[in-house]
């Protein structure tokens, strides 16, 4: 892992095949920071980056002997390892619009002719190293998300391997509690035991489905075609919503091609969420969706004890909780922050409308097509 010091170095490499243009570029750019690396030749240049790691910015010399400054850039620009790096060509040629051009095509990011500004090469410099810092940052970041991702996904496969053997269990012995005379001789008794064993049964599913969506990586997840109002029923019946809780859909929601696991997860949580939370004596709680042309915006209304102004934002941050939750039970404050991760991850977004002590309406934006 590279440290702060280094990520902080800004490292130019100054290509001229005269001594003295090299002293007077570095001259003008140094700076607390800066590192510089000199070559007199195209053939130096390229030994150079292949050696040196995290070279931000090159100042290429068009003329030079034997390689010209585009044959470098084009070299540069084939090589995944070097494709990235910004290159600003310093040249006295014709200032005349195909100059620019071809070097513009040849993969330079930047063109400064001879004689110098000096204000002005100061400027675009310190613009690419800026520029350099920002990508490297998020680079860390992409680069710790995938940790945390992965961590996630083992976490996922963990849980779900060890719910599946007991849960089999559970079933096998609904199964032997169903067919017993007592349970056969009471009719309420067997529709309930019939109502469990339906449940578990799903269950089994989902968790055999988040088994399957743990080993592998989100792009390489089944697209299928999803019915969302089937999968919103399924979900609610996994719920057992108590029977002073109604639960309306407002129907026609749409059938889209995506990853089904994600959306499923979204729903089970944001009901969830409406029915364990739900203050009043009739709980309500309404799904419906909107077309927005690439996307659809599905919503979960609900009747509860809505969230505070100030806590709208917070509680899709890792390990917030609201008062009003953290007092009535243990969460932990992850689950609408993975809701916020897995409808981010497909390119949409979360966010929720409420008013306290009457309710909440979470939003959220799922594509059509993946």
């Amino acid at each position: 892992m590279q440290s702060k010091e280094t990520l902080q170095e800004f490292t130019i490499l100054l290509v001229d095949d005269r001594p003295e243009n090299l002293i007077s570029l570095e001259e003008l750019l140094i700076q607390p920071g800066r590192r510089f690396l000199k070559a007199q030749s195209g053939n130096e240049a390229l030994r150079l980056v292949l050696k040196h790691e995290n070279i931000g910015l090159i100042m290429l010399d068009v003329q030079m002997p034997d390689m010209d400054g585009f044959e470098v850039a084009r070299i540069l620009k084939s090589n995944a390892k070097t494709k990235d790096i910004s290159i600003i060509f310093v040249t006295a040629l014709s200032r005349e619009e195909h100059f620019i051009l071809k070097g513009f095509e040849e993969g330079a990011v930047d063109y400064l002719s001879k004689p110098l500004d000096i204000n002005v090469v100061r400027a675009k410099v310190n613009v690419f190293e800026q520029l350099y810092f920002h990508q490297v940052e998020l680079k860390s970041t992409l680069s710790e998300l995938k940790r945390i991702n992965k961590r996630l996904e083992q976490f996922v496969y963990i849980v779900s391997h060890d719910l599946k053997s007991p849960l089999s269990s559970m079933m096998l012995l609904m199964e032997l509690i169903r067919e017993d005379e007592l349970v056969m001789a009471n009719p309420e008794l067997k529709e309930n035991i019939d109502l469990l064993h339906g449940a578990s049964g799903r269950l089994s599913n989902m968790i055999a489905s988040l088994l399957e969506h743990s080993r592998t990586s989100l792009a390489n997840h089944a697209i299928e075609e999803v019915n969302t109002s089937e999968l919103v029923r399924e979900v609610v019946a996994l719920l057992f919503p108590p029977d002073q809780m109604t639960i309306n859909i407002r129907e026609p929601l749409p059938v889209i091609n995506t990853h089904k696991i994600g959306l499923q997860q979204v729903f089970q949580n944001l009901l969830s969420n409406a029915i364990k939370y739900n203050d009043k004596e009739k709980g309500i709680i309404e799904i419906g969706a909107s077309d927005k042309g690439h996307w659809v915006e599905f919503y979960v209304k609900d009747n509860g004890p809505g969230i505070a102004d100030n806590d709208q934002e917070r509680i899709f941050k890792l390990f917030e909780t609201t008062a009003h939750h953290s007092s009535r039970d243990s969460s932990t404050g992850i689950g609408l922050n993975l809701l916020k991760v897995l409808v981010e991850e497909q390119g949409g977004k979360i966010w929720v409308d409420s008013v306290k002590d009457e309710g909440s309406t979470f939003y959220f934006e799922w594509e059509k097509n993946h």
